[in-house]
C-alpha cells in the first residue's frame, strides 16, 4: 500500500509524516524506517525508527531511490513501513518520473507486504491520474 501526503511547501506535510511515524512505531510489530534527504528529521523521530539519509548513500533521480529502498526491503524482512519525507528532492519534479517510480514501488509493496508513506510537494490536482488509481491521498 502506498499513501502520499501531498501539499505546497509550509503546508504541513513533515509534521503529519512524524506523527504517522510516531504512530507506525507504537503498533509495528516489526521495523519501521523513515527515509529522508538530509537528517533533518533526527530530533524528531523516536531512536526505535531507522533513519535513513540518501545524501549519505549519494542516492539522486528515480532509479537509485527505488534501489534503496528495494535493498532495505530485501536486507530486513521484518520491516513494516518506510516513510519518506521530501519525495521529489530525492527523485525529481517530473511527474511522469514519480509515476513510473511509485508504480515499481506499489509492485515493491505487494510482495513485500511492506506499507510506503510518501511527502510529495505538490497539488493533488497535479498527481497523475495513474498514480491515483495505485495510491491513498492523505
Amino acid at each position: 500500500m502506498i499513501t502520499l501526503l501531498t501539499g505546497t511547501k509550509g503546508s504541513g506535510k513533515t509534521k503529519k509524516l512524524i506523527a504517522l511515524i510516531a504512530d507506525a512505531a507504537a503498533a509495528s510489530a516489526g521495523h519501521v524506517i523513515c527515509v529522508e534527504q538530509k537528517d533533518a528529521l533526527r530530533y524528531d523521530v523516536k531512536t526505535n525508527v531507522r533513519l535513513v539519509s540518501t545524501d549519505d548513500y549519494a542516492v539522486s533521480g528515480y532509479d537509485a531511490f527505488y534501489g534503496i529502498l528495494a535493498g532495505l526491503c530485501a536486507g530486513d524482512h521484518d520491516i513494516t513501513d518506510i516513510l519518506v519525507d521530501a519525495t521529489l528532492r530525492i527523485g525529481s519534479r517530473d511527474m511522469d518520473e514519480l509515476a513510473a517510480f511509485l508504480s515499481k514501488v506499489n509492485a515493491l509493496s505487494e510482495k513485500t507486504d511492506v506499507k510506503f508513506t510518501f511527502t510529495v510537494s505538490t497539488e493533488t490536482e497535479n498527481i497523475p491520474a495513474s498514480v491515483k488509481e495505485f495510491c491513498e491521498l492523505a
